[in-house]
């Protein structure tokens, strides 16, 4: 009986990987859908679309790109888990969603519910001062924030760029009050102006103000320096460690996709990524950087765990 089981279960794992085979050979069969959980004009938005564009010439069919904004990314996320369709995929930044267990209690998907396909891009995120304040480097803002506690203020908009500011203020000591925003735009503009005197978010929102000479640039929060800001420290190189933030964007699949179509899939992402992408790319703040399935899971996973850890150490509740 248990060499009739054993070949049973082989004939069983055979079946389902020349099922898995054939469906991946014939994919897509129709028309394919990224579901974007930011506005169009977005840089998530803007790199699916011209992403979408090669895709749609390499596969033969149309590839729709569809926002869908709100909660957090978890309208888009739903959206997405509830279509449980193959050829209904997720363009994100993992930073939309590695936060939701830590914001809230129950959540209307399971993590196992985003299976992760091909990183696309990394969102440069940085830190931004007002350009007539005396402080040039994370360092000075760090003497300054002490010598004056609780008299400098920072723009807090709910999400990854808030929890990771929360646990440098945390490990450094500081009293910072925080001034909530929901337009993000208007925080950088009031970086600009002095009336907020720090502020951490994605460079494309800083830029402006940045180019404008009214904000200056202490750090990037990458792992490696920005091509487009060759001269700014990462967060590490300049000490603080603790602001370390990737801004990974990429693609998902839904629950039970084959390996096999999501390796497929991710080859012809790498394929697609070409120069004029990534210029493309650069002019929003985000630098191409495709990379397959296990590549992007452990990207994810990383940063996961490092989420874990900042809300332990800030002591982040999540709402009921």
């Amino acid at each position: 009986m248990t060499k009739l089981r054993a070949l049973v279960l082989a004939l069983f794992g055979i079946a389902a990987s020349l099922t898995a085979q054939a469906q991946t050979q014939t994919w897509p069969q129709r028309s394919v859908r990224f579901i974007v959980p930011l506005g169009p004009g977005s840089g998530a938005d803007i790199g699916a679309r011209m992403l979408s564009d090669r895709l749609a010439a390499r596969w033969g069919k149309p590839v729709v790109v569809e926002n869908r904004p709100g909660a957090d990314g978890l309208v888009a996320i739903q959206a997405f888990v509830t279509a449980n369709d193959d050829h209904t995929l997720l363009f994100s930044p993992s930073g939309s969603f590695t936060v939701h267990p830590f914001q809230y209690e129950k959540l209307p998907y399971a993590p196992g519910d985003l299976n992760p396909i091909a990183r696309v891009s990394n969102t440069i995120m940085a830190v931004g001062v007002p350009a007539t304040a005396e402080i040039a480097t994370v360092a000075d803002f760090v003497a300054r924030a002490r010598a004056e506690p609780g008299k400098l203020n920072m723009a807090a908009v709910p999400g990854i760029g808030e929890m990771t500011f929360d646990y440098f203020v945390k490990t450094a000591g500081l009293k910072v009050a925080k001034v909530p925003y929901r337009d993000i735009v208007q925080a950088a503009t009031d970086v600009g102006e002095g009336r907020i005197q720090i502020m951490m978010a994605s460079y494309a929102i800083l830029q402006p103000q940045a180019q404008a000479g009214r904000i200056r640039i202490l750090v990037v929060n990458g792992r490696q320096r920005a091509p487009i800001l060759p001269e700014i420290p990462t967060a590490a190189e300049a000490g603080f460690p603790a602001l370390e933030l990737e801004g990974l964007v990429g693609l998902f699949g839904p629950r039970g996709i084959a390996q096999e179509l999501r390796e497929q899939i991710a080859a012809d992402v790498i394929a697609a990524a070409d120069p004029a992408i990534a210029a493309r790319l650069s002019g929003t703040a985000q630098v191409l950087n495709p990379g397959g399935p296990a590549e992007f899971a452990a990207d994810i996973e990383r940063q996961r765990a490092q989420n874990a850890v900042i809300a332990q150490a800030i002591g982040l509740k999540p709402k009921q």
